[in-house]
């Protein structure tokens, strides 16, 4: 066999050893009387934590049974879900509840008591499956529900154990946005991620100052700011810099490390 061949055996078997040592499953946990929360989770080998991932816009993914993802899959989290399961980190991708399973999904709803108990029975659930901490990473849209929970769902009371925020909305006058929350009530890391060229009007780079200023009770927090990659479309949209286009396998590597850390 030719160099090239046996090279090429070699990534193939290293490629095949890789998917084995993961697993992949969809879940409907029962969250609320007569609901269920869907979630996609991907467990690696050995994990070291756990993400719990919010898409933005209306959250409505319409995860299959056999998780193929035909809404919202090219969000910034979704289409990066596998970068943090080869960091180490159990990766759930969540959708709307059963209940919110069309138009208008989670909009308007994402601070509700509703949404705190379906997200509490996916981190409970998760805590079930292994003794590791449970984050929640929210993007644009998503960072009001991953924001909302933690203002509302202590650690002493089954809440995560951290959450990020990346290209947070700070800025809405449509909804309460994240610097409008009780961040007070919050006592646990916060990492905030954003683009310094973030265009999308709600989540303008100079607003997150303000957000940083209101994180005031986290035992760490960290502004995280990246540059570069590439900026199509739509400046809210996940191929903008609001998406973190070109450079999301640096972004992941940062979060990851910074969850881990000791």
């Amino acid at each position: 066999m030719s160099l090239p061949a046996v090279l090429g055996a070699l990534l193939l078997c290293l490629a095949t050893g890789a998917a084995a040592a993961q697993s992949s499953r969809v879940v409907d946990l029962p969250s609320r009387p007569g609901v269920t929360q869907r979630i996609l989770v991907i467990t690696p080998e050995k994990p070291k934590a756990a993400v719990i991932l919010f898409a933005g816009g209306d959250g409505g993914l319409m995860l299959e049974p056999d998780g193929r993802i035909p809404k919202l899959a090219g969000n910034f989290l979704l289409r990066s879900r596998q970068l943090f399961v080869e960091q180490g980190l159990t990766t759930v991708v969540i959708d709307a509840p059963s209940d919110r399973q069309s138009y208008p999904f989670l909009s308007g709803n994402r601070q509700t008591v509703a949404h705190v108990a379906d997200v509490n029975a996916v981190i409970a659930w998760l805590r079930e499956q292994a003794k590791i901490p449970v984050w929640l990473v929210g993007t644009s849209r998503g960072t009001q529900s991953a924001a909302w929970v933690a203002t509302q769902l202590p650690l002493a009371f089954g809440g995560p154990d951290g959450i990020v925020l990346t290209a947070t909305v700070v800025n809405d006058q449509r909804s309460r946005d994240v610097t409008r929350m009780a961040l007070d009530r919050i006592r646990i890391p916060v990492l905030v991620v954003h683009h310094r060229e973030d265009a999308c009007r709600v989540c303008l780079f100079s607003d997150v100052p303000r957000l940083m200023e209101r994180l005031t009770t986290p035992p760490r927090k960290e502004l995280m700011v990246f540059e570069g990659g590439t900026s199509e479309g739509d400046p809210c949209q996940a191929r903008a810099h609001h998406g973190f286009n070109g450079i999301e396998r640096e972004v992941v590597t940062r979060i990851a490390a910074w969850i881990t850390a000791p």
